[in-house]
């Protein structure tokens, strides 16, 4: 509306990241005001303090996989939820001040996830380089730009904006690496459903016993509800307690997704729901015969039935 501000949108900073590009896609992104923020629990607390709209963060690498200290931050706090995800091709450049070459680096940072990706190439190319780890791949290119390490590896925007050269492009180990990037805001009406969904909950076991996970899965499984990620985080409360955090197809409007949710509800000590919302790959569900709404809905109405003696 004419006369509001523009929107405020947190990212894990500094300028340069994976983050910041992924930012970028956001329809709003031209128009809105960009938070540099100094970790992912940054970004996502100045959502919470009512600083940005919402935050950006990665949350999955198709080399590494998830992002821990965001599903840590996501399950713990106060609740966000995600509206939006973003998929980034991920490509990565070796970056140094102008006129160093390889042969003169001695140190290479970047973020661990990050090294962890081009740790073949580094091995090969650089191989008495010692590895220094930075909170961001673009705090690895500003700590060059500073002169505080030899070489960063980051994105090929950190080496514009920290004004460096590039010694090499494409040196991940996997081409066509992806990152999976979020969108948290505060907690809301999930965006409607599209068709191509994914569900996002943090799911706490009451108590550890055998078959615990088998029981979660089961609930899923016997509604047709297809999981995309299932991964365990400790709880921090103690050895041997956990939470695990799932992706699963569909929406939480469809049946079948939201009866699978309200049974491990009943089940779990806690289920945090962190949003239903549109995959950016743009798959559908997969819809097994059985699980549609309009089953769910006839099975329903045939209980009542029973009920009201009518069979």
């Amino acid at each position: 509306m004419p006369g509001l501000p523009p929107p405020r949108y947190a990212y894990l900073g500094p300028e340069g990241t994976f983050s910041e590009a992924a930012l970028r896609t956001l329809p709003a992104a031209d128009r809105a005001e960009h938070l540099a923020c100094v970790s992912v629990a940054d970004a996502l607390d100045a959502v919470r303090r009512g600083d940005a709209a919402g935050a950006v963060v990665p949350l999955e690498n198709s080399v590494e996989g998830s992002v821990a200290e965001t599903l840590d931050e996501l399950a713990g706090g106060e609740l966000l939820q995600i509206v939006r995800e973003i998929l980034v091709h991920v490509s990565f450049a070796l970056m140094a001040r102008p006129g160093t070459n390889l042969a003169e680096v001695e140190t290479v940072t970047t973020m661990p996830h990050a090294e962890a990706q081009v740790r073949g190439w580094l091995r090969r190319e650089l191989p008495h380089a010692r590895f220094v780890p930075a909170p961001s791949t673009a705090d690895g290119a500003r700590a060059v730009a500073a002169g505080t390490a030899d070489a960063a590896v980051a994105a090929p925007l950190a080496a514009e904006r920290y004004r460096l050269s590039v010694l090499a492009e494409d040196i991940a180990d996997s081409p066509g690496a992806v990152t999976r990037f979020v969108l948290a805001a505060k907690p809301g009406p999930p965006p409607p459903p599209t068709g191509a969904d994914r569900t996002t909950v943090m799911a706490f076991i009451a108590e550890d016993h055998p078959g615990a996970l088998l029981e979660l899965l089961t609930e899923f499984a016997v509604r047709g509800v297809n999981l995309t990620r299932i991964e365990s985080r400790p709880t921090g409360v103690g050895l041997g307690r956990y939470y695990f955090s799932i992706d699963a197809e569909g929406h939480v409007s469809q049946a079948r997704v939201a009866e699978a949710l309200a049974a491990i509800r009943r089940e779990c000590a806690d289920v945090r729901f962190l949003g239903s919302y549109p995959r950016a790959d743009g798959v559908p569900a997969t819809e097994r015969p059985g699980t549609s709404d309009l089953d769910f809905t006839d099975a329903h109405r045939w209980v009542e039935r029973i009920n009201r003696g009518e069979l």
